[in-house]
Formats: C-alpha cells, sequence, structure tokens
C-alpha cells in the first residue's frame, strides 16, 4: 500500500508573532524539526553519538506522544481535559511561549474539549471551522482559492484520521502529528461530523501550513474517492507478508495565504493579525456553546489607521 500525506514548506508570518501575548496563533505553530546537522569534517564518534542522541530524542517523543494519545482517550472532566491540553503544548515547548502566557486560551481549549467529548452535540462544527477559516482568509485579503467548504474540511479530517492511524498502529510513525484519540469518532469508526477542541486546531493548522492537503481534499472530491474507504480497501487487499510504506511528499510552498500574511502585517502591522486572530479564536472556541458560529464580519472591529 503507498500512503502519501502531502505537505508544504515555505517561511510563516508566525515568525513576526513572537511575543508574551495571549493569542491563538502561538497554539497553531505545531512545528517541531529534530535535526542533527553534522560537518563535513566530523569524526565518526562523534557521527555516532549525534545518531545515538537524535535516536534517544526519538524514542523520548515517540513515548510523550503515546501518553499524550491516552490522556486524549480519558477525558472525564475539564481537569483531564487541561492536563490532555498541556500535554499537547509540552510536545511543541520549545515553539510556544511559557505556559503563564497561554493560560487563558488553554482553559478555553481545554472546555471546548471537555464539551466535545462528554456531549456529540457539543462538538465544534465544520461549519464553524469553515466560517472562522473563510472569514481570515477575506480579512487579510487571501485569494478565493484558500476559501473552504464543509466538505473539504471533511476530507482533509478524514484523510488525516486514516493515515494516522494506520501509520500509529503499525508502529511506523507514532507522533503529535498521528495519534488517533484526539480526533471526534463516529460510531462507523470514522470522524463525526463536528470535531474536538484540539483536533479543529489541528484542521486550521492544515489550512494555514499545510495548503497542499486541501488540494488533495479537493481532488479526491471531484473523482469520488473517499481517503478512509480507500485505505481500507488497499489494506484489504494487502498480503500479510507484503510491506507497507507511507511517504512524505514535501513540495515548493504555492501557499495563497504566505503572500496575504505577509502583506497584510505590511501594511496593518502585527498587532492588527493578532487583534484578528484573537477574536476569531473565541469565534472557534466561545465560552459558551450556544454561541453563534457565525464568524465577525470582514473589517469589524479591526480597522486600518
Amino acid at each position: 500500500m503507498w500512503l502519501e500525506y502531502t505537505g508544504s514548506v515555505g517561511g510563516s508570518v508566525y515568525n513576526v508573532l513572537q511575543r508574551g501575548v495571549e493569542m491563538f496563533l502561538y497554539w497553531l505553530l505545531l512545528v517541531v524539526v529534530f535535526g542533527y546537522p553534522q560537518q563535513e569534517s566530523a569524526k565518526t564518534e562523534e557521527q555516532a553519538a549525534a545518531q545515538r542522541q537524535a535516536s534517544l530524542h526519538d524514542e523520548r517523543y515517540r513515548q510523550q506522544a503515546i501518553r499524550t494519545n491516552e490522556l486524549a482517550a480519558h477525558i472525564n472532566s475539564e481537569a483531564d481535559a487541561r492536563a490532555f491540553v498541556d500535554a499537547v503544548a509540552d510536545m511543541f515547548a520549545d515553539s510556544l511561549p511559557p505556559s503563564w502566557a497561554t493560560r487563558g486560551i488553554r482553559e478555553r481549549i481545554a472546555h471546548a474539549e471537555f464539551e466535545a467529548v462528554s456531549d456529540p452535540l457539543r462538538q465544534i462544527p465544520e461549519q464553524r471551522i469553515a466560517d472562522v477559516w473563510n472569514n481570515y482568509v477575506r480579512e487579510i485579503g487571501a485569494s478565493e482559492e484558500a476559501v473552504v467548504t464543509v466538505a473539504e474540511i471533511h476530507g482533509i479530517r478524514d484523510a488525516a484520521f486514516a493515515v494516522g492511524q494506520v501509520m500509529w498502529t503499525r508502529g511506523t510513525n507514532q507522533s503529535a502529528w498521528t495519534m488517533p484519540n484526539y480526533f471526534a469518532v463516529g460510531e462507523d469508526g470514522k470522524v463525526a461530523e463536528g470535531c474536538r477542541a484540539v483536533e479543529a486546531l489541528r484542521v486550521i493548522y492544515d489550512l494555514d501550513g499545510m495548503f497542499d492537503n486541501l488540494g488533495s481534499a479537493r481532488e479526491r472530491l471531484r473523482k469520488g474517492v473517499v481517503a478512509s474507504d480507500a485505505i481500507k480497501k488497499s489494506l484489504e487487499n494487502t498480503s500479510t507478508t507484503q510491506k507497507t510504506t507511507a511517504r512524505l511528499v514535501v513540495r515548493i510552498d504555492t501557499n495563497p495565504l504566505r503572500p496575504a500574511e505577509y502583506k497584510y502585517v505590511h501594511e496593518h502591522g502585527a498587532d492588527h493579525l493578532i487583534q484578528l486572530v484573537v477574536i476569531l479564536a473565541e469565534e472557534l472556541f466561545p465560552g459558551n456553546q450556544q454561541a453563534s458560529s457565525k464568524a465577525p464580519q470582514r473589517g469589524s472591529p479591526i480597522q486600518s489607521n
């Protein structure tokens, strides 16, 4: 079987937002690169030591992912949800501000996480995610190519869960990206119509940072292909003795969000982008679940000077 989950390479506007401000974008910095560059003149012993260090680091990260995945499966209170949210944040501590600077947003996410786990009717609707994302796209002036539909969001989630589940259960990749227990899953074993809170953040990250995944979802929709069904069929047709592989394809960044984000920051300043995203975060994770899923209208309350 051949699985492909594509990603894009490029800069990010988030680099200008490294401030001690409690904000949603910090939680979207879900990228950790574990690299151990070696100088050409390095001795064999040094190379071996670096490889051992990398191996130990990877194993610690894998064990951390396993513990976090278990936390995601056993949420019976808001305290449990907060422990899970904190555990996820700890996995990306190098990319996030101190916990005290994000206490409020973590509590908001944990509350939404517990609500979604406790009652499927309180899951975050895919329509709300689409509304919030599309408002962001239009507010920063990105092209309509970045506007998404509920069906496309569902397709992204379906593929992420199906691919991650295969990698996790087979032990080929056990990481924050393949943990299966933080997805909202229906009785049919597929992703539900709504999301859990951390899962919703994963969707937003994919839309902004891995735009090729949206393109793949659109292609599958055009062809009438459901990723989870295709993967299941492929697994059924694969001999138990046949080697199953997965690959990550890296392409040059063609993300339409990048130029729009840079232009927005250049014209309005990083503070305006921060304000915009904080407002949208409150729409995505309202304190009152009866709150409207309608995203704020363009131009309000963010105004140019």
